[in-house]
């Protein structure tokens, strides 16, 4: 069912005399709808100003404000304006009578007396074009904030790539200009310089794989390989190759995990997947251990990795697995935002789910489930 047929319109009947008010309401009532009555035209704006309504339906004849000085108030307020009026009026008044009605910013005319299958066509004309204009609207905003997301992504990765790339162009200057002045490093030296090199390649053919990534899920193509693995040894082997950057950042690593633990899964996403929860850990651990512990409970393999940093606050906890999303301290570190939101569809692919467990200032710990195998 579409958002055109379940949003709920509103209908807005003015009559200063009750049993009119009370008919014309049995006429309108419909499912999908809420009929709201008014007994003055103050009563009606006050109304206006807490519903947006589908059409209002006024009677001409009221005393105090009648219904055409209700209208121009309609028409002069912006919040108002756009609401269609349809005048309720005794049959057989003078052609200029009508006119005032059109001047004032009425759409139609009903005459009394009140023909029901007229009356409820032409509220459900003016209901429907009123979902249709909702789901325009909900369309325009999606559509605006995909924009923005684009333009959010793209100057991200702009970002993101420019500080490898500039790495890079400095060290060619660097050995250019040593050759230049015959001061050509030595083996080590080299040694030394390409790892540098190699570190910013790895850094954006991660970044590439992560915009892939997020592409495949989003159009339902990512997908795992079950068979036959060692997540124990996933673990460890991903550990190993993440101390390096963890040395650098001055971050302790430890892992403590059995000998072995079987199950089917695929090996290259799951070390894809610790691979993003431990490079967060590096990034938001503020220098401090990071410990990655692996157990069975129960019917599931779970594979912890648990900082000492900051933490992350309960409004950031329920989004920060949404593409694009990073922690609070997003703006002190690198990342698109990808890793968590592509390791969740990961993990899911494989029939577990990630849960996350954290308090303000006391880090966080982010717990991967995994079925065994039975």
């Amino acid at each position: 069912m579409s958002l055109q047929d379940t949003t709920d319109a509103k209908v807005l009947l003015v009559d200063d005399l009750q049993e009119n008010l009370t008919a014309l309401q049995a006429l309108v009532r419909a499912p999908g709808r809420t009929v709201l009555c008014a007994t003055s035209g103050e009563e009606a704006l006050a109304l206006m100003l807490d519903h947006d309504f589908a059409v209002a339906i006024l009677d001409v004849q009221m005393p105090g404000m009648d219904g055409f000085e209700l209208a121009e108030l309609m028409r002069g307020t912006e919040r108002t304006r756009h609401i269609p009026i349809v005048f309720v009026s005794a049959a057989g008044r003078e052609l200029n009578y009508a006119f005032r009605g059109y001047d004032t910013g009425a759409v139609d005319f009903l005459h009394k007396p009140l023909e029901p299958q007229m009356v409820r066509s032409k509220v459900s004309v003016f209901v429907d074009l009123f979902r249709q204009r909702q789901r325009l609207l909900h369309m325009q905003a999606d559509l605006e904030r995909a924009v923005r997301m684009r333009d959010d992504f793209l100057s991200m990765v702009s970002h993101e790539l420019r500080n490898p790339l500039n790495t890079l162009y400095l060290q060619a200057q660097l050995r250019s200009r040593m050759a230049e002045a015959g001061k050509l490093p030595d083996v080590a030296g080299f040694a030394q310089m390409a790892g540098r090199d190699q570190q910013q390649i790895q850094s954006m053919i991660r970044l590439l794989d992560d915009m892939l990534d997020a592409t495949r899920v989003r159009t339902g193509k990512l997908t795992v390989k079950l068979e036959p693995m060692d997540l124990a040894h996933v673990a460890r082997h991903t550990v190993d190759s993440m101390q390096e950057p963890a040395r650098a950042a001055g971050t302790p690593l430890a892992l403590q995990a059995p000998d072995t633990l079987p199950l089917f899964g695929d090996a290259q996403r799951l070390q894809q997947v610790l691979t993003n929860l431990l490079t967060n850990a590096v990034r938001y651990g503020e220098a401090k251990p990071v410990q990655v512990r692996l157990w069975t409970e129960g019917e599931h393999a779970v594979l912890a990795v648990r900082d000492q940093g900051p933490g992350i606050s309960p409004p950031e906890q329920e989004r920060i697995f949404e593409q694009f999303e990073r922690g609070d301290a997003a703006g002190q570190v690198a990342g698109l935002g990808l890793g968590l939101f592509i390791s969740r569809q990961i993990v899911q692919a494989h029939g577990g789910r990630i849960e996350l467990r954290s308090t303000p200032g006391q880090g966080a710990e982010f717990r991967v489930r995994l079925p065994l195998p039975r």
